[in-house]
């Protein structure tokens, strides 16, 4: 018993880290979470695939040789308990019992005795021995049958547990006869070594299909690898649908999908939803999630970096890749386009409101990081809203290292002004952190792009310097100032174009003394956006385009044309991509799974539950009267279990039968059996 509950203890520490530690993820997913020291630590346990893990599944196997060796032992014993009456007490006996009393009889009373027991649902027997007559009588017999049905369904628990827990897999990846697929192969390119067959007794996997599209094939993730399980029937996805609340929230997923058995060659149609699976061959196919099947994409590049304003066309598939360095002329630069996914729709908590007041800037740090970061500012209000497509790619480099975008396609209103959101992640797990790219009157991003790339090019930045200093002239009479204003202008321009208004804190952080930074900020920024608004301009006048009126709004264009600038040089991409056009292909992410052991579970759980209900609310009490010869009665009672209401079970037992046994008020209930043949002695009644 001390050993199965130890078993038990351990097995109940497992489950809780299997439930707190997602299970049978791609490894990167963990390193990325713990790290790679903890990962490896964690992999050894086998902590990533906890009821797979061998140690659990041979302390499973303990338990029930464990628990079987106790039903072997005591069940025998127990079932032939269950039908003992135990009529050889002696009288000697009685006095050893907590329960015991003398009564007095009169003649007859074993027999009203006997019936008495009998209405209070006692089964008796009367024996004759040399000290007179017996009444050995029990009642709650069947609390033994609990412990037998406990028992048991711990043991076909376990066995279903057992049932589902890969053991030929893993027997077969141990012996060599399987091996894992590791890489990213096309699935017609897997070996025989990597796919299951069909008599593969229990899996769990999962399988993508895009509409139009077949598949018959689940993939069992393993590790940093991957198996293939084969299915006996081919799955076609009609269409996958999807429909919403008026708040753009998903309310239902269902795929309308055609099943044709591999053996009949035979086909029907069926829906599959969430909570509603597919059950067909002992498989069972849910609708687990759902992605993108391979839209094709088609968007538009903006340089991020240098003097060159232009734009470029780029197509791709989602699930493809390509070369944005085609001429190979800086292999070192070079980077690769990877369209990794495409939403249609997506519900996302806008922040659309006012600073609160304790969120103003306190220092000269606070001042300058409140135009660093993420575009989303928060603290700000959210109303959760559908903002419409979105496309997510990496860019990758010569070295491998890639970074992840997710790019809107739609502009977003934000305190009143109209921003295109581009999100960039260094890790999976990381959030994304956004910029936010400021759109102008024509609804576009030219006026930007304008922008940043005169803010990159030296002679326009010398010239904005120039006009800044002749725009102030009306205060500056004397040249040299003006000189100097316009030197200083340009300064501030090439010092903001190497890493944004990092670079502004750094040179003030280093250059000018702590108690006078404060006022060297404000009069930077301001020499800023002076000499910025003369740089866009100037980058007007060359596109052949009027000089602007100086606003509230054009202010507020160049102050967030600023921050997106500054925010680029933490973006890691020389290029923005946006969305422009899409031919959406959907698919369902399906999980498959075999688990003959589940009926086997829930049988082993009735049996559980019903042995511990038996044992905790069916109490077995055993009753003895020795019935003298003299007149004298003994009276002894016994339970398995000591519980508060067996002392007054006892006293009404022994009022009750003090008072039958005399032929007192309890012999009109308990009268004398009618003459008749005597019944044998030792004879059941």
């Amino acid at each position: 018993m001390r050993f199965a509950i130890s078993m038990l203890a351990i097995l109940a520490i497992a489950s809780i880290i299997g439930t707190i530690v997602s299970q049978d993820q791609p490894f990167n997913n963990y390193i990325n979470q713990f790290g790679r020291f903890w990962f490896v630590v964690y992999d050894t346990l086998s902590l990533y695939s906890v009821y797979h893990a061998w140690w659990f599944l041979l302390i499973l196997a303990f338990l029930i040789t464990s628990t079987s060796l106790c039903i072997y032992r005591n069940t025998p014993k127990m079932l032939k308990d269950m039908r003992r009456y135990k009529e050889n007490m002696r009288e000697r006996a009685f006095a050893s019992f907590p329960h015991h009393a003398e009564l007095a009889s009169s003649p007859g009373g074993v027999e009203r005795a006997q019936g008495y027991l009998h209405a209070m649902g006692f089964k008796s027997r009367k024996v004759e021995n040399d000290s007179g007559t017996l009444l050995a009588a029990k009642k709650g017999s069947l609390n033994r049958l609990g412990y037998i049905f406990a028992h048991v369904g711990m043991v076909v628990v376990c066995l279903g547990f057992l049932l589902d827990g890969d053991i030929l897999l893993r027997s077969q990846l141990a012996l060599g006869q399987k091996q894992i697929v590791h890489g990213n192969p096309l699935l017609s390119e897997v070996p025989a070594t990597g796919r299951m067959g069909l008599s593969n007794p229990s899996f769990r996997g999962n399988m993508l299909v895009p509409e139009g599209g077949i598949r018959e094939t689940a993939i069992l993730a393993q590790g940093d690898g991957l198996l293939l399980q084969e299915l006996p029937f081919r799955i076609r996805l009609k269409k996958f649908i999807i429909e919403h609340y008026s708040t753009g929230q998903p309310k239902l997923f269902a795929s309308d999908v055609v099943v044709t058995d591999k053996d009949s060659g035979e086909s029907f149609p069926a829906r599959i939803e969430v909570n509603k699976p597919l059950i067909y061959r002992g498989v069972a196919v849910y609708q687990s999630s759902f992605d993108d099947g391979g839209s094709h994409l088609t968007l538009t590049g903006f340089p991020l970096a240098g003097p060159r304003d232009y734009s470029f066309k780029i197509e791709g598939d989602v699930g493809t890749s390509t070369a944005l360095n085609a001429d190979g002329a800086d292999k070192e630069r070079a980077l690769t386009l990877e369209f990794i996914g495409f939403r249609a729709f997506n519900v996302e908590a806008v922040a659309d409101g006012k600073m609160g007041a304790d969120t103003a800037p306190k220092s000269l740090a606070d001042k300058i990081q409140q135009n660093l970061g993420p575009g989303a500012s928060p603290g700000r209000e959210k109303e959760v809203h559908n903002v419409g497509p979105s496309v997510q790619y990496k860019l990758r480099d010569a070295a491998g290292q890639a970074r992840e975008y997710n790019n809107y396609m739609l502009p977003i209103a934000i305190e009143g002004k109209w921003y295109l959101m581009s999100g960039m992640r260094e890790n999976p797990d990381d959030q994304f952190r956004y910029i936010r790219f400021p759109m102008d009157a024509g609804g576009g991003l030219t006026e930007f792009m304008r922008l940043r790339a005169a803010l990159n090019d030296p002679a326009v930045r010398a010239l904005a310097g120039n006009r800044f200093a002749e725009q102030m002239g009306t205060r500056l009479n004397d040249p040299k100032l003006k000189f100097q204003l316009a030197e200083s202008a340009d300064r501030a321009l090439e010092r903001f174009s190497v890493q944004g208004f990092k670079s502004v804190a750094d040179f003030i952080e280093k250059s000018v003394p702590a108690p006078e930074r404060e006022r060297a900020a404000d009069m930077f920024l301001s020499l800023l956006n002076g000499a910025t608004w003369e740089a866009w301009q100037v980058s007007r006048e060359k596109a052949g385009l009027p000089r602007l009126t100086a606003d509230a709004s054009t202010g507020r264009f160049v102050q967030d044309s600023l921050n997106a600038i500054s925010d680029s040089f933490f973006y890691g991409s020389p290029v923005y991509f946006h969305l422009n056009a899409f031919d959406e292909v959907q698919a369902s992410v399906f999980q498959l799974t075999r688990s003959p052991g589940k009926k086997i579970v829930y049988i082993g759980a009735l049996l559980l539950v019903t042995g511990i209900f038996s044992m905790l609310y069916i109490r077995e009490r055993r009753l003895w009267l020795l019935v003298k010869p003299d007149g004298r009665a003994l009276l002894a009672l016994s339970s398995q279990r000591r519980s508060l209401g067996l002392d007054d079970e006892f006293e009404r037992h022994r009022n009750a039968l003090a008072a039958v046994l005399a032929g007192g008020p309890g012999h009109a209930l308990f009268p004398d059996p009618a003459p008749g043949p005597a019944s044998a002695p030792g004879g059941q009644t």
